[in-house]
């Protein structure tokens, strides 16, 4: 056997990049040529990576990006075509799949802690849908949005859940009905990103503004993000109820009683995260 035939295989890159900057977890998705696309695999690194994150108290935000041209390009088309070949056509598969993907970015809205996207190129569909799960987004002037799945017959259905609690109905209705590409700034305009920056810049600007965050309290974060997703599907009456109720438990905190001691009495509070 020769040299050239007994040598291993060059190992993989990881499909996931994991970096911790300060007290913030960055996690870049790293399958550029494959558009960064959410496969199985993916999509059970990114959930692995946030129940991590949860769970680390040294962290205390964190920021998705991802390297290549394209933010993400959705679902893995390939990787699902393939299971046509299976008895059912792939119905378990799919089944599996899109439940996977919707738990993962539940995951996201459930993490006690702030998740910023740093959008350099393009996010279509399930990557989109990523976007919008975010609690906030940085969006490269050449980056733009689209769900596209319309297009090759299939709705995007998924996303819609993330899109529609994130922008107007008649906006999302458009960019599901059409497929078509919104530029970064117009997703800003309907509300899809925070912030548009120069190319290039988009993740220091997401790890800063996750820095930003990452300054306050942990345990007044965790209360607010939780109670804010809460609120949003609950009737106004009902929200106002249960908002009462958080901000007495809030108020009753030792941080709390920190942060407004530390106001009247003009000085830097000292957070203890409880």
């Amino acid at each position: 056997m020769s040299v050239q035939a007994a040598r291993a295989p060059s190992p993989q890159p990881p499909i996931l990049l994991r970096e911790i900057v300060g007290s913030v977890a960055v996690l870049t998705l790293n399958r550029p040529a494959a558009r960064n696309s959410l496969s199985e695999a993916m999509i059970g690194q990114l959930h692995a990576s946030l129940n991590a994150i949860a769970e680390d108290k040294h962290i205390r935000a964190a920021v998705i990006a991802a390297n290549g041209p394209a933010f993400s390009a959705g679902h893995d088309i390939k990787e699902l075509t393939a299971r046509r070949t299976d008895p059912d056509r792939g119905r378990a598969y799919f089944a599996q799949i899109m439940t996977a993907c919707s738990a993962m970015m539940q995951a996201i809205v459930r993490l006690p802690k702030p998740v910023v996207a740093a959008v350099q190129g393009i996010a279509t569909a399930a990557g989109c849908q990523l976007v919008a799960s975010c609690d906030l987004a940085i969006a490269s002037e050449a980056a733009s949005f689209a769900t596209p799945g319309v297009d090759i017959g299939l709705f995007c259905s998924t996303p819609m859940v993330a899109l529609s609690r994130n922008v107007p109905r008649k906006q999302a209705m458009e960019m599901l009905l059409t497929g078509e590409p919104i530029p970064a700034a117009r997703a800003r305009e309907i509300g899809l990103v925070n912030r548009v920056v120069p190319a290039g810049t988009e993740r220091d600007a997401a790890i800063a503004l996750a820095q930003k965050v990452a300054l306050k309290s942990a345990y007044t974060i965790k209360l607010g993000k939780e109670a804010f997703y809460r609120q949003a599907e609950m009737s106004l009456a009902d929200a106002y109820r249960y908002a009462a109720e958080v901000m007495t438990e809030n108020m009753m905190a030792r941080d709390a009683e920190e942060g407004i001691g530390a106001f009247i009495e003009k000085r830097t509070p000292t957070w203890r995260d409880e």
